[in-house]
């Protein structure tokens, strides 16, 4: 059984093939428009762990798959992503991405908002060459949820009232619902069960729901030079995230009314304040002790699958999701 520290492991297990999807994602990029290619060389330099693919390839190993059109659908995975986060980023107003310009500051919203258009097309128009009914269900589903996610969080922003069950709901389709189509993909292509797809798809929901909200607590636990944001960004944005849920829940009245300041007039000195309070009411520990509860509860979706190193690469994916650095 490999630790969770050993999630390089994992990537050189892969490394292979995550480099074959770095090529086909170069090729997802190409157009005539000349502005496509070039924001797909800005963002395919940025950088990015290539998670999602990693999950879909591990899954159609896991699953049995001998073939090599994972390699592909890995790439259309993380198109469907990188066309996301440029939405994201434009909606958001964010300055920057894994500590770079963000995409939208060098080239405008309107060329990026296209470029995320054309992406999210293409991957679906290259998934469509498949012929597989059952793909094309889980990437629509995916993109379809991704979208109704950001709706439901844009409708939430600044709302103090938001419960984690919402919370849990905005997040599974934001960042969960795409990791659990790559997992059902792998087993779609390797011709699994109907169990062992739907186990796969589960584990996938989770444990990109439990990533999600480690990347919410990390908000307000990492520096800029490590998350490659600025730390409270969530807050200054008015996102209402579970650290926040959790600390509202918990807080005195007269604490409550300057946590709503502070959402609603942010400043430096604001964002201190709650820092204070989250070590107060250990808030954060309480956060990341419901991230590690999710992925345990990942992990078991696992148990229909025999003992094997592939598995154990899975689990310790699940792992990684909660314990990058902080």
């Amino acid at each position: 059984m490999i630790k969770t520290t050993d999630i390089k492991k994992v990537f050189d297990a892969y490394d292979a093939e995550l480099r074959l999807v770095e090529v086909r994602l170069e090729e997802l990029f190409k157009s005539d428009a000349p502005l496509i290619p070039l924001v797909g060389k800005y963002l395919l330099e940025s950088g990015g762990k290539r998670l999602r693919p990693l999950f879909l390839l591990s899954g159609a190993r896991l699953a049995g798959y001998k073939g090599t059109d994972h390699i592909i659908l890995a790439g259309i995975i993380e198109l469907i992503h990188m066309a996301s986060l440029l939405h994201d980023d434009v909606v958001d107003g964010a300055k920057l991405r894994r500590g770079k310009a963000a995409a939208h500051s060098l080239w405008g919203n309107q060329v990026v908002i296209l470029v995320g258009d054309f992406l999210y097309s293409n991957a679906l128009k290259k998934a469509v060459s498949f012929r597989s009914q059952r793909i094309m269900e889980a990437l629509s589903e995916a993109t379809t949820s991704m979208t109704e996610g950001e709706i439901l969080q844009l409708q939430k922003t600044s709302d103090i009232s938001i419960t984690e069950e919402e919370y849990t709901r905005i997040i599974s389709a934001k960042t969960g619902i795409l990791i659990s189509a790559a997992c059902r993909i792998g087993a779609i292509l390797s011709l699994g069960s109907g169990a062992e797809e739907n186990a796969l798809a589960r584990f996938g929901l989770k444990s990109g729901t439990a990533f999600q909200m480690a990347d919410d607590i990390l908000d307000y636990m990492a520096d800029e030079s490590e998350l490659g944001k600025k730390l409270g960004k969530d807050i200054e944005e008015g996102k209402i995230t579970l650290p926040l849920i959790y600390l509202f829940k918990n807080a005195l009245d007269n604490e409550k009314e300057e946590i709503k300041q502070v959402i609603d007039n942010f400043s430096e000195q604001g964002l201190q304040r709650v820092l204070a309070l989250f070590r107060q009411y250990d808030v954060l520990e309480k956060s990341l002790a419901r991230a590690e509860g999710i992925v345990n509860e990942a992990k078991d979706e696992l148990s229909i699958f025999p003992d094997s190193p592939e598995r154990d690469y899975m689990l310790c994916i699940a792992d990684y999701a909660i314990s990058r650095e902080k």
